[in-house]
């Protein structure tokens, strides 16, 4: 138990804060919620007191961002799809 609450203060220690330069949002299909939206952004992130240029992508219910929500992608969508194109825009690459 002990070298588990180690391994989350770590890991809560290495990524606090994240300093987005740009984003896009894409919208998310069912079954997610009407209104939800996958918050793609290219920006600065501190690890271990390091910043690093990241792409983070977030969940964003009724507006907000749903703070340690994992983007999840229905298989029958082109979530994923759509979600990796707005990656390739911002990081400045050309979109098929």
């Amino acid at each position: 138990m002990i070298n588990k609450m180690k391994n989350i203060e770590r890991a809560m220690y290495m990524a606090r804060i994240f300093y987005p330069r740009k984003s896009i949002m894409v919208a998310a299909s069912e079954p997610h919620p009407e209104g939800t939206e996958y918050k793609i952004s290219l920006g600065d992130e501190e690890w271990s007191g390091v910043y690093h240029s990241v792409i983070k992508i977030q969940m964003v219910y009724d507006g907000r961002v749903a703070g340690r929500k994992s983007p999840s992608y229905p298989s029958d969508s082109d979530d994923y799809l759509r979600v990796s194109q707005a990656i390739q825009e911002l990081l400045g690459k050309k979109v098929e």
